[in-house]
């Protein structure tokens, strides 16, 4: 059982700059061409390079199953006149925990969207699904995603050891975390 049932339609939120609500199949090139760069494959654990129309299509459909589930919300960062400019999202991970992640096209680097979403989306996790714990993790060499952690108040946790294989090589996770209280 999951914790996250309340919700029966997807939320959208607005905080000043951003709008953030569900992914739609006409996100999908907009996506594709965000997540050309290596640099998102060689900085996130599941972003694949080169990116698809085929990957966007599959994320999309897990990202409807989860919210369907119960098990994850994942918000489409748009900013004010509703163009998609990156990702954020909770995932289940039971016992009244979710994790974070998100990911901001390089246009769009620097601006402080990234944190302005996670700032809320941890809102939403804590008052609405009634979390008690969101972690998010990076890779060491991906320092900027844990400045946004400690921004919006996650403390470093842990170093996870060899924690997540990819391209056949162990790679170490920082973690962060934050709690309800």
């Amino acid at each position: 059982m999951s914790i996250m049932q309340e919700l029966t339609e997807f939320p959208g939120i607005e905080t000043e700059r951003l709008i953030l609500s569900q992914l739609e199949e006409k996100d999908i090139p907009f996506i594709v061409e965000l997540l050309q760069h290596r640099i998102f494959s060689d900085l996130t654990s599941n972003i694949p390079y080169p990116y698809t129309e085929d990957d966007a299509k599959f994320w999309l459909k897990m990202s409807k199953e989860a919210f369907d589930e119960k098990s994850g919300y994942t918000f489409g960062i748009r900013n004010k006149e509703g163009q998609l400019i990156g990702a954020i999202g909770l995932h289940d991970r039971e016992d009244d925990k979710a994790e974070l992640g998100y990911w901001m096209g390089i246009p769009y680097w620097n601006k402080g969207y990234v944190t302005e979403a996670a700032r809320t989306i941890i809102d939403f996790g804590f008052k609405e699904l009634k979390l008690n714990k969101i972690f998010a993790t990076h890779f060491p060499h991906n320092p900027a995603s844990g400045k946004i952690m400690e921004k919006i108040g996650m403390e470093k946790e842990a170093l996870l050891k060899e924690h997540v294989k990819k391209d056949d090589e162990y790679f170490d996770l920082v973690m962060y975390s934050i709690f309800k209280d």
